[in-house]
C-alpha cells in the first residue's frame, strides 16, 4: 500500500510542476526519453538474469498477441455496429490494444507484487506491447494518415533493434551466466531506482482530460475493453494453461493496465481522432487506480 500511495504523489508532483514556469512544456517528453534510453535499459540489466526459465514463459509473451487480435476484430466489429468515423476506428487500433505496460505497468506490478515478479512484467512488455508498438501500431497509424507512407520491413526491423530496451534485454540474457562486477550492479541498481518517480511525475505532468459528446460512445467502449475485458480474457486464456500463480496474476495485471501513452502518441501524430485519443489515455490512466486494485483483489481471490 505504501508503494501503491507513493506512485500516486508521484503524480501529483508531476501535475502540479506542469503549472510552474520553470518547467517548459517538453519536460514530460524530455523525461519519458531519459526513462527510455536510462532507467528502463539499467532495470531490465537488472531484472532479466534474476529470471528462473521455465516451460511457461512463452505464456508472458503471447498472451498480449493473442489479445491484440481479439481487440482489433472487436474494435472493427464495434466501428460497423455503431457507424464510427474511420479516424475514430484507427485511432481505436493503434491504441486499444496496447497498454501502458512500463511506464505504468512496472510500478503497479512491484508496488502489488514485489521486485519478483517484474521480469514477468518485463517480458510481457518487452515480447508484446513494445513489439507490438513497432510494428503494429506503427503500421496501422500509417495506413490510417493518407499524409504518411507505410514503413517497410527493414524500418521496422531496424526500430525494433535499435530500441534501448530492447538491446538491454538482449545483452541480459546473453550476459545470465555471468555475475555482474560489484561496482556495474550499484550503478544499474541507483539508475534502476529512478525508473518509478521518473516515470510517474511524467506522466502526471503530461496528464490531459478532454471530452467530446460524439466520442462518448467510442470512449466508454474503450475503456470498457481495455481496464475489464481484456484482464477477464487474459485470465480465460490462461487459465487453460494452469500456469504458476504469480505469472498468471503478472499477465493479468499487465492485461488491465489502461491504454499506452506511447501508442496514443503515434495516433494523434498520425492525426487520428485528436480528441478521443488524449481523453482515453487520460481518463484510463484515472480509472486505473480504481480497476487496478479491484483486480488485484480479484486475482487473490482466485489463486
Amino acid at each position: 500500500m505504501e508503494s501503491f500511495v507513493l506512485v500516486l504523489v508521484y503524480l501529483v508532483i508531476g501535475a502540479l510542476l506542469r503549472k510552474l514556469p520553470q518547467f517548459p512544456q517538453d519536460t514530460g517528453l524530455v523525461l519519458n526519453q531519459y526513462v527510455l534510453f536510462v532507467a528502463l535499459p539499467a532495470l531490465v540489466l537488472q531484472k532479466i538474469p534474476l529470471l528462473e526459465f521455465s516451460s511457461q514463459l512463452w505464456l508472458p509473451a503471447i498472451t498480449p498477441w493473442v489479445l491484440l487480435l481479439i481487440v482489433a476484430a472487436l474494435v472493427i466489429l464495434a466501428g460497423k455496429i455503431w457507424h464510427f468515423e474511420k479516424t475514430t476506428v484507427g485511432a481505436l487500433l493503434v491504441v486499444l490494444p496496447l497498454g501502458n505496460t512500463s511506464f505504468l505497468g512496472f510500478p503497479m506490478v512491484e508496488a502489488f507484487f514485489g521486485d519478483k515478479a517484474l521480469p514477468y512484467a518485463m517480458i510481457y512488455d518487452q515480447a508484446g506491447s513494445f513489439l507490438a508498438l513497432a510494428t503494429y501500431s506503427t503500421i496501422l497509424a500509417a495506413w490510417y494518415n493518407p499524409n504518411a507512407a507505410t514503413p517497410n520491413a527493414a524500418q521496422i526491423i531496424k526500430r525494433v533493434l535499435t530500441f534501448p530496451s530492447f538491446i538491454a534485454l538482449m545483452l541480459a540474457l546473453s550476459l545470465k551466466s555471468f555475475s555482474y562486477p560489484e561496482f556495474f550492479s550499484l550503478v544499474l541498481d541507483s539508475l534502476a531506482a529512478t525508473l518509478v518517480p521518473v516515470i510517474m511525475i511524467a506522466v502526471g505532468f503530461q496528464f490531459r482530460l478532454q471530452l467530446d459528446n460524439k466520442d462518448a460512445k467510442p470512449l466508454f467502449f474503450a475503456l470498457g475493453v481495455k481496464l475489464f475485458l481484456m484482464p477477464a480474457l487474459a485470465l480465460g486464456f490462461l487459465g487453460v494453461f494452469k500456469p504458476d500463480a504469480l505469472l498468471l496474476q503478472v499477465v493479468v495485471f499487465e492485461a488491465a493496465m489502461p491504454p499506452m501513452v506511447s501508442a496514443g502518441a503515434i495516433a494523434m501524430g498520425a492525426g487520428l481522432a485528436l480528441r478521443l485519443v488524449p481523453a482515453l489515455v487520460g481518463l484510463g490512466l484515472l480509472l486505473s487506480f480504481i480497476s487496478l486494485p479491484l483486480w488485484y483483489w480479484l486475482l487473490q481471490l482466485y489463486v
